[in-house]
């Protein structure tokens, strides 16, 4: 466990100073920085070399914290993401307190209530979502372990997460739904 301890606070230092971290999640490794941060969201989409028009994922360890970041959000959601087996990002309408970069051009923002143990700590700790976006440049293939992640962005990153690195199983992104009026949208299978 004391890996798993010294990277949360390593992660918490440098989400704090606006520095991005690699970091292990309930799905595919992640790029994530303070998702209330423009500048840190800006070296994502520059990293990645990724048009800020697209938007990113965030983050949040719990449905209060949906709450907090949109706006009158269809609670009925929540009893079906209890139901379903893969993590899913949820696509809300209204996004409010966050970054301005993050937001999709039509005022939405796609979020995953984590389950991972080690990010829910994280998130929890920061008190803020966090930014996770695939650890990949804009375009190609999403990394399915530590190992698959490029030089390029581990070089360009403030920290890298020690934790789960040597974990060789291959995961999968998320799925991907828009929920509006109680009607779902599947966007990723």
């Amino acid at each position: 466990m004391e890996i798993f301890d010294q990277d949360i606070e390593r992660c918490l230092e440098v989400l704090h100073q606006g520095g991005l971290i690699l970091y292990p999640t309930d799905t595919i490794w992640g790029i994530g920085c303070d998702a209330t941060n423009a500048k840190a969201v800006a070296r994502i989409y520059e990293l990645k070399h990724r048009p800020d028009s697209k938007a990113m994922i965030i983050l949040v360890a719990d449905e209060k914290t949906v709450l907090e970041y949109t706006a009158a959000p269809d609670l009925a959601v929540f009893d079906y993401l209890k139901t379903v087996k893969k993590p899913t990002t949820v696509i809300y309408e209204g996004a409010i307190g966050l970054a301005e970069n993050l937001i999709a051009e039509d005022g939405s923002i796609a979020i995953r209530i984590c389950q991972d143990p080690f990010c829910k700590a994280l998130i929890k700790r920061f008190r803020k979502p966090v930014v996770s976006t695939s650890a990949n440049r804009s375009g190609d293939a999403s990394p399915r372990n530590f190992s698959m992640i490029s030089e390029e962005i581990k070089n360009g990153v403030d920290y890298i997460v020690k934790y789960r690195q040597n974990d060789m199983s291959e995961a999968e992104p998320s799925s991907v739904i828009r929920w509006k009026n109680g009607n779902i949208e599947i966007l990723r299978s």
